[in-house]
């Protein structure tokens, strides 16, 4: 099985360590602290692995914003991420 039609650069290598690591330490977490339900600022009763998927979600969300709308580093729509997904874990 070949993997020479994707096009793996250092940077995406490095985003989906970086997500396979959350979704890891997020396991982990589970196990020694099952979660609860509760109510933030979403509205909906969720769990941290929801406000999760959530903040993960908007993020995605927030990058193809900032691409489609300006000019500037990307780096700058990956603070404005993990600030959003600080926010609803927390908050949410």
């Amino acid at each position: 099985m070949s993997l020479e039609w994707m096009y793996w650069t250092k940077p995406t290598a490095i985003f989906f360590i970086a997500i396979f690591l959350m979704i890891g330490g997020m396991l982990i977490w589970e196990l020694v602290s099952p979660t609860i339900e509760r109510r933030g600022f979403l509205m909906v009763p969720t769990t941290r692995g929801t406000r999760f998927f959530l903040g993960l979600l908007g993020s995605a969300y927030i990058h193809l914003a900032w691409l489609g709308l300006t000019d500037m580093a990307l780096w700058i729509a990956t603070i404005i991420s993990v600030g959003w997904v600080i926010i609803v874990m927390r908050w949410g």
